[in-house]
């Protein structure tokens, strides 16, 4: 079996951390004020912003009473195995909760992806990502803001060799006619997800404009599921700075995985690559609904 992620172990401590502590009867304020911690510091360790040293697990493990040697050692080397998060050198640009979500992309198995306004940024090309980050800061780019489209870009390393996620995408039609960057930025991104059609691991669906209204108009959302019983599968919906942040409510995460469903069922899945080549070929002419290209 292979190594669980440095996000997997964090998540699993922390589900372990606040079932220790609450089987103790404690409060987050009284096991703070035991260990002389601010409370927001350990509100931060259970909720996977930050990781907990060995040192400062060990007393805190003996605080919430826990004696049994095994579950100590599992429990350490959790910590040890959760310090070093992927992207945290980018931790001066980015949240921490955009950052845990990029560490749970990194480990999931299966990435579900619905948006009705711009591509997921898993399958952007880099002139349409630019465009993007130009629109969203109203001018040239920074350097910080450079380093956040390197990093980007970066998550698409995740599609490449045979390892890797299975990747579900659901668009709204809508997303292939915004013209970002102009028409040869468009052409040149439709054809990568011509593309991205033909990748194994990668599924594309388009919900046309005769479907009329949908509940996907509410706005876009991730989901992640993980391998194994450990890791629960997380939702993520997308903040007005176009960061993904989690839900504080675990019971949506089910709701939201049946609204994939039905997003997907309403999308056309069969011959997407074809399709959105053909619309790229067409861009310039501006005869380039799908309604037109599905009636031929």
């Amino acid at each position: 079996m292979s190594t669980p992620s440095a996000a997997e172990q964090r998540l699993r401590l922390r589900t372990e951390l606040r079932r220790a502590r609450e089987a103790a009867g404690l409060t987050q304020r009284q096991v703070a004020d035991e260990m002389e911690w601010s409370p927001s510091k350990l509100l931060r360790i259970e909720s996977g912003e930050v990781g907990v040293s060995v040192n400062d697990l060990r007393p805190l493990l003996a605080a919430y009473g826990i004696t049994d040697r095994r579950l100590i050692e599992t429990l350490l080397d959790l910590a040890r195995g959760s310090r070093k998060m992927p992207y945290a050198e980018y931790r001066d640009v980015f949240s921490k909760e955009f950052l845990q979500f990029l560490a749970l992309e990194a480990s999931a198995s299966h990435c579900r992806y619905f948006n009705s306004v711009l591509l997921p940024r898993l399958l952007q090309t880099e002139e349409y990502a630019r465009a993007v980050a130009v629109s969203y800061v109203g001018g040239k780019l920074n350097e910080s803001h450079e380093r956040m489209l390197e990093a980007q870009l970066s998550r698409q390393e995740l599609l490449q060799g045979e390892d890797g996620p299975q990747v579900q995408v659901v668009l709204d039609e809508a997303v292939l006619h915004r013209q970002v960057g102009g028409r040869r930025v468009m052409r040149a991104q439709l054809l990568r997800i011509a593309e991205l059609c033909e990748h194994p691991r990668v599924t594309v669906g388009i919900i046309p404009y005769t479907v009329g209204a949908h509940p996907g108009m509410q706005g876009p959302f991730t989901l992640f599921e993980f391998a194994g019983q450990e890791m629960p599968d997380s939702l993520h919906l997308e903040n007005l700075r176009g960061e993904f942040t989690s839900t504080p409510l675990p019971a949506d995460t089910p709701r939201f995985l049946e609204l994939f469903w039905q997003l997907e069922d309403l999308s056309i899945k069969q011959d997407v690559g074809e399709l959105v080549q053909r619309l790229a070929q067409r861009i310039d002419e501006g005869a380039d609904d799908l309604a037109v290209l599905l009636q031929e």
